[in-house]
């Protein structure tokens, strides 16, 4: 079981920090980490209404406190009443507080134009407490050629490969298109499907969508497209959407796989799908408060009861996630105090994403021996590096991938820390890395000269 972005390259960047803090003389005054995307880690700051909200339910004697704004404290009371106890402390339902999760089927009912009912919300620790859910469920339970086999992207989130070894499922690799700007190929998903189908028993399909780490969005027809192949060959759709907020290139739109699902008709309705939502992403940031929901449909009643039983045994998740989430899928309303403000807040955060995802790649082409796709959304650009024969055997002689290699060179000498395309995935004879786009404009720019100096002279010393 292995997880890239907190791998060794990761686990060395702390040490440096801590030697650099010791007075250590190093090339660089601080390690620079564009190896996770940790927003407020990287400068992001918390959205006003959403801390407001969570500590007034944390502290609800700040109700009387004249600088919190009327409907902040509206909100804030409205969630505490859903609470045991009108309290945060007290356990949930294992699915949830039952006003978030109307709440977030009422998001999800405007953010596609069709209704969703709460029974099929289950609020989780984030998206990735809800996803290792799911794919518990389609387990086999059996060894070998009868293990659960679940396709997946490559490149993908790491989460995938990493909790496909920890239940003893097989998985599924299918190759994302790099010279079609990380798109999507049925007759991948074919291949893919029936070069594994002797080795197990495939249950799953995962999308995601924004890419992660590639940065994609995909096109409603190829959604459609998607829906179709997975309806043929009887799996289960697992669709990745934290980033459905982080949507950049101005020909792309971000289209829910349940929307698309439930418009292409009724032949259609009974498949089973599952969509995954995190507060992490988006303009919002909040990793550390671990909040998340899924959203199931077409599942037979009696998985149902299964389902709900899982997570019985978790108890709940947390609540002060679950009341942060409250406040993501129910913004302020026009006319209402605290609008203005959140709207100018997030939308600063979008834009500047926006500068960033474009300077990202535009840097990264700008460099001899690098291709970078555009960073249509997510957090992520995937540059490809063409490395030279002599840094491929260099890396084979200390026993490392030739982009781990190459991303501990960038690490020791400048302080940048990335994480290299074989933690994700890619096609053999291939060399990525992947590098967020979160550090504040002169940081990335800053980011960036340094990379540039860097690669240079790796190039010369390695040809």
């Amino acid at each position: 079981m292995e997880y890239a972005v907190r791998g060794p390259i990761v686990t060395r960047a702390g040490e440096i920090e801590a030697e650099l803090a010791r007075g250590v003389t190093k090339d660089f005054a601080e390690v620079i980490r564009a190896n996770i995307g940790d927003c407020h880690a990287t400068g992001q700051q918390p959205l006003t209404f959403l801390r407001q909200v969570l500590a007034l339910c944390v502290s609800p004697d700040l109700m009387v406190d004249p600088h919190f704004p009327s409907d902040a404290k509206d909100r804030a009371q409205r969630i505490l009443n859903g609470c045991g106890g009108k309290s945060l402390g007290s356990y949930s339902d294992s699915a949830g507080v039952q006003i978030i999760r109307k709440d977030v089927a009422d998001y999800i009912s405007k953010r596609d134009g069709q209704s969703a009912s709460f029974e099929d919300i289950f609020l989780s620790a984030g998206a990735s407490d809800g996803i290792k859910t799911i794919l518990k469920l389609l387990m086999t339970g059996k060894a070998g050629n009868e293990r659960a086999g679940i396709m997946i992207p490559i490149p993908q989130y790491p989460l995938y490969t990493a909790t496909i070894a920890e239940y003893n499922a097989y998985p599924v690799g299918y190759y994302l298109d790099e010279d079609n700007n990380w798109g999507l190929s049925i007759a991948e998903l074919e291949r893919s499907l029936a070069a594994s189908s002797s080795k197990c028993i495939p249950r799953a399909i995962v999308i995601i969508n924004p890419g992660n780490p590639t940065g994609q969005v995909l096109s409603r027809k190829n959604i459609e497209d998607i829906i179709k192949f997975a309806k043929k060959e009887n799996l289960f759709i697992l669709a990745d959407e934290v980033y459905q907020h982080n949507v950049y290139a101005k020909d792309c739109e971000f289209f829910s796989f349940k929307k698309v699902l439930t418009e292409m008709g009724p032949e259609y309705k009974d498949m089973e799908l599952a969509s995954f939502m995190s507060t992490s992403k988006g303009y919002m940031g909040e990793c550390g408060m671990r909040g998340g929901y899924f959203e199931v449909i077409g599942l037979d009643p009696k998985v149902r009861e299964l389902l709900i039983k899982s997570i019985s045994a978790k108890l709940c998740s947390p609540v002060t996630g679950q009341a942060l989430l409250d406040v993501v899928v129910n913004p302020p309303k026009p006319g209402e105090p605290s609008h203005d403000r959140f709207i100018q807040e997030k939308e600063s955060v979008l834009g500047q994403l926006f500068e960033k995802a474009a300077l990202t790649s535009e840097t990264y082409n700008s460099i001899e021996g690098i291709k970078c796709n555009t960073v249509q959304g997510a957090m992520y650009a995937f540059p490809r590096i063409f490395l030279p024969e002599k840094a491929i055997k260099a890396a084979e002689a200390e026993g490392k991938a030739p982009d781990f290699f190459y991303c501990s060179q960038l690490l020791e000498k400048t302080g940048i820390c990335v994480v290299p395309g074989s933690g994700f995935g890619q096609v053999p004879g291939t060399y990525h890395f992947r590098s967020t786009i979160l550090p504040p404009v002169p940081k990335l720019k800053e980011m960036m000269s340094l990379f540039r100096d860097f690669h240079i002279n790796f190039m010369k010393e390695f040809n």
